[in-house]
Order: C-alpha cells, then sequence, then structure tokens
C-alpha cells in the first residue's frame, strides 16, 4: 500500500478506476457460471454499499468540498448546494429521457440497464479522480481516496451480474452479455481522468466537482441502491447492513484520512 500511495494521483486514479472496472467485470462474468445469482447475496451487497457509498458522499466528499470552498473564500452552502442539485440532476434527466426514448418493453429493460447503470457509473468515476487530485491540495489522503474506490467497487460487482445475467436470459450469448455488462464500468476510467484533469486545470471547480459527486452519488443510494436492496424479506438485516457498510467507510476516512 505504501507504493500506491508514493505514486502520482493521476496513476492513482488510472489504478483506482482500473480495480472498479475489473470489479464490475467479475460481476459480468458471474453469466459464465450461473443463468441466476441468489437475490439474498446480490441485495446484501447493495444494502452494503449503499451504506459505504452514503457515508463516502459526506466523509469523502461534502467534508473535503467545505475545506475547499473555506480556502478559496467561497459561499459553503452555496457552493454545495449548486454542485449537489447539478450531480442530482444529471442522473433524474437521464432516468426520464430513456423511460420516454424506449418502448419495446424486452428492449427497454435490456437498454435500460446498460444505459442507466454507465450513466451511474459517470460520477462515480468522477469521484474518484476528484478524490485523487484533492489530494494535491491535501485536502485528502490518499488513503481516504482508495478507500471511496473500494466502497465504489463493490456496488460494482452486483451492477455487472445486473446487466449480463438478464441479457443471458433474454438468449444473448455468455460472451456478448458478458462483455455489456464489462464494458459499463469502463466508463469510470474515462470519467475518473477527466474529473482529475478538470480539477487540475481549474482548482476552483473542485467544491463544485466534488459536491456534484457527492449528489450523483446520493441520488443513486437513494433512488436505487436502498429500494433494491429493502425489496426483500429480510428488510431488517438489509437495513443493517447498511448502517455496518456506512459504519466501515466512516472509521476508514477518519482514521485514515
Amino acid at each position: 500500500m505504501n507504493y500506491l500511495y508514493s505514486l502520482n494521483p493521476l496513476l492513482q486514479t488510472i489504478i483506482a478506476t482500473l480495480f472498479t472496472f475489473t470489479i464490475t467485470s467479475l460481476g459480468s462474468a458471474l453469466v459464465f457460471f450461473f443463468k441466476k445469482v441468489n437475490h439474498n447475496i446480490l441485495k446484501s451487497m447493495l444494502a452494503l454499499s449503499a451504506g459505504i457509498m452514503l457515508s463516502a458522499s459526506f466523509f469523502s466528499l461534502i467534508n473535503p468540498a467545505i475545506e475547499q470552498s473555506n480556502k478559496l473564500n467561497l459561499n459553503i452552502p452555496l457552493t454545495l448546494s449548486i454542485g449537489l442539485f447539478l450531480g442530482t440532476t444529471l442522473l433524474y434527466l437521464a432516468d426520464k429521457l430513456f423511460n420516454k426514448k424506449i418502448k419495446h418493453k424486452s428492449i427497454k429493460r435490456n437498454i435500460m440497464l446498460i444505459l442507466s447503470i454507465t450513466i451511474h457509473n459517470i460520477p462515480e468515476g468522477m469521484a474518484i479522480g476528484v478524490a485523487f487530485a484533492s489530494i494535491l491540495t491535501s485536502i485528502t489522503t490518499p488513503a481516504s481516496a482508495f478507500a471511496l474506490a473500494i466502497g465504489i467497487g463493490i456496488q460494482n460487482f452486483p451492477e455487472g451480474s445486473a446487466i449480463s445475467l438478464p441479457l443471458r436470459q433474454d438468449g444473448l450469448s455468455r460472451f456478448k452479455s458478458f462483455l455489456f455488462g464489462s464494458l459499463s464500468g469502463l466508463i469510470e476510467i474515462i470519467s475518473g481522468i477527466i474529473g482529475y484533469l478538470l480539477v487540475l486545470k481549474i482548482s476552483i471547480l473542485l467544491p463544485y466537482l466534488l459536491s456534484f459527486a457527492a449528489g450523483a452519488m446520493i441520488y443513486v443510494v437513494i433512488q436505487e441502491l436502498i429500494p433494491d436492496s429493502q425489496n426483500s424479506n429480510k428488510k431488517e438485516f438489509m437495513t443493517i447492513l447498511t448502517m455496518i457498510g456506512f459504519t466501515i467507510m466512516m472509521i476508514l476516512d477518519l482514521s485514515l484520512g
């Protein structure tokens, strides 16, 4: 880990997003072994990752956004509100757009799966890139940024299988189902680099991008992860897992960051 911490933050960004992409691919690879995966296992992972991402939104993104806004003498409530609103609005509009454009039920389901998860991976990748870029301003640490990437990576596993398994059930080959599931995570590498470079070139964007990423992640947690995980006969257990995920990420961030 010390070697990873000593690397250039841009290289750390690439490594971290490659990690999240790999986890997505591993989730997609379940299509080679199963036609279906135990729903309770997938829902447990969603519940855990919901807590991790919610915690990361506050401790790894919003808190650093407050610190950087203070350093730049920006209006903190206004800056965070703008970022949170834009992050939330982006995903809301994307969901509405693709819900209206696609009518055929089977095609709609599959395309929505691919597009929605791919779109949601954009701010997640940016969150990683922004987190590592903020190392240069001493707002966060490599350990904290990697912890954020791990949290995002965990929830990418069920996302990968959520694409590949339904595609396989609808008659697509195992390889093509795997390929579509894996490619949905590729955007995180690209968006991670873009997020990093944006902060590097225009430092005043950092608090806006941090809160933007937080807004997008919170939207995903509230709109998808928590409802999906709660759609179970073990709701109390899923709630406990969400709190465990939140606590784990909080401890990691506060002790390492």
